[in-house]
């Protein structure tokens, strides 16, 4: 929807389905509606790389935080694993250092590349940190690291402008147009069963929360 809260495009899917794939088709949608669109505001469903990509190709801002998987890694904070900038290498919290390491994902796929650093299991197996760290009679002890994308960089710089920032305050007016939906609209139950009875009884809804907001812009 735009700033003014009317409602430009909207895709009906199955409840296990994500949002954020279905951005392209929403902003083609808003956009042969005669949409301006220049920036694009929603949580953090819609910044995965695919649409940094697809937005960055049209010259489209889209203020939405990264994953915090994606921004922080995957590692929690008590994580003592070190980095050997000379060696290139992991250490572990016990002083080891990892003994290979292999990149894995493809540059291009739509996935973050991740690191994964190998360790020697003898010493693993003898160490006096092992509880918790290594997997009795496991084979293997691997370490790995996301690596972000050049669009995921850019997008962690974007979020720290003030652009952004005064921008993400408008993100209120989407949850607050959903609840008027739900709880105004009855769209928070499905009236009948089915994909597109749930798309009819959305049309009718978008519909008259649309006509409301016109008229109020009017008067």
């Amino acid at each position: 929807m735009t700033e003014e809260r009317i409602i430009t495009a909207a895709v009906v899917t199955s409840a296990e389905k994500g949002d954020g794939p279905e951005l392209s088709e929403l902003l083609e949608i808003s956009q042969e509606n005669g949409i301006e669109v220049d920036t694009i505001i929603g949580d953090a469903a819609y910044s995965g790389k695919d649409n940094l990509k697809m937005a960055g190709e049209q010259e489209i801002k889209i203020v939405a935080k990264l994953n915090p998987s994606i921004a922080q890694g995957h590692r929690k904070q008590e994580d003592t694993f070190g980095y050997n900038k000379d060696a290139g290498m992991f250490v572990c919290p016990a002083g080891h250092m990892a003994i290979r390491k292999a990149r894995q994902g493809k540059k291009d796929d739509g996935c973050n590349q991740v690191d994964t650093y190998y360790f020697d299991v003898e010493k693993c197996k003898t160490c006096t940190l092992k509880n918790g760290c290594y997997k009795p009679d496991s084979k293997t002890k691997t370490y790995s690291v996301s690596i972000k994308s050049d669009k995921h960089l850019e997008q962690m710089e974007f979020q720290q402008t003030e652009y952004f920032k005064e921008k993400a305050k408008h993100r209120y007016k989407i949850e607050a147009k959903n609840s008027e939906l739900k709880n105004v609209h009855g769209y928070g139950r499905a009236a009948s069963y089915g994909i597109a009875n749930m798309q009819m009884q959305g049309a009718m809804a978008i519909f008259a929360v649309n006509v409301k907001r016109i008229i109020k812009l009017m008067n």
